[in-house]
């Protein structure tokens, strides 16, 4: 069971990677077509080239229509798609200068509570992106520039949240059984002692 959840967790990540590369690449030809469009309306450039300038702005050169509503509909999925993965894996930035002095029991206790809390926030995060998702869909709202409709962006991330959401409960679990039976069920570099 665990091999499939990192399984899926790193396949979240992986396609949270993708969009996030294709994004890095969309935003740099976005800026590069800004100053170059920039460039060719320049003073200089028209009174030294004028022709080849209209002809290179004529062309299409300036910034990538809609980038920002592209952006943001796909760094609202990746983030999502990251999750599952920092779940599983206790990823999660953590400040353990006074649990340090816990007990190994009053740690497995706060890790299990720690864990419980997570999974119920990430389930209502997904519970949440599903009502806008339904809502967006039922209004027909688009987006500004690019006209696409806005509830694919939430459709998408509402997709990669209940993965989170699922994984986030089966930590619960994990941690949950852990807690009473005594015994650790996932390494994850946490229980190392310091």
């Amino acid at each position: 069971m665990h091999k499939f959840m990192l399984s899926l967790a790193r396949l979240m990540a992986v396609l949270g990677g993708i969009v996030l590369s294709l994004l890095i690449v969309l935003t740099c030809a976005s800026i590069a077509g800004r100053i170059l469009n920039g460039l060719l309306h320049g003073s200089f450039m028209q009174s030294f080239a004028p022709v080849f300038s209209d002809w290179a702005i004529g062309t299409g050169i300036g910034p990538v229509n809609g980038d920002y509503e592209l952006v943001e509909a796909g760094v609202a999925f990746a983030i999502f798609a990251f999750l599952p993965l920092c779940q599983i894996t206790a990823g999660h930035a953590s400040v353990d200068i006074l649990t340090n002095t816990f007990s190994a029991p009053v740690n497995r206790f706060l890790r299990m509570l720690t864990e419980m809390l997570f999974g119920a926030v990430l389930v209502l995060i997904a519970v949440q992106l599903f009502k806008g998702t339904l809502s967006k869909y039922s209004n027909s709202e688009t987006s500004f520039l690019l006209e696409f409709p806005i509830w694919w962006a939430y459709g998408a991330s509402f997709l990669a949240s209940v993965t989170a959401a699922i994984l986030g409960v089966y930590m619960a679990g994990v941690r949950i059984v852990e807690f009473f039976t005594r015994r650790i069920l996932v390494q994850d570099g946490v229980e190392a002692i310091h």
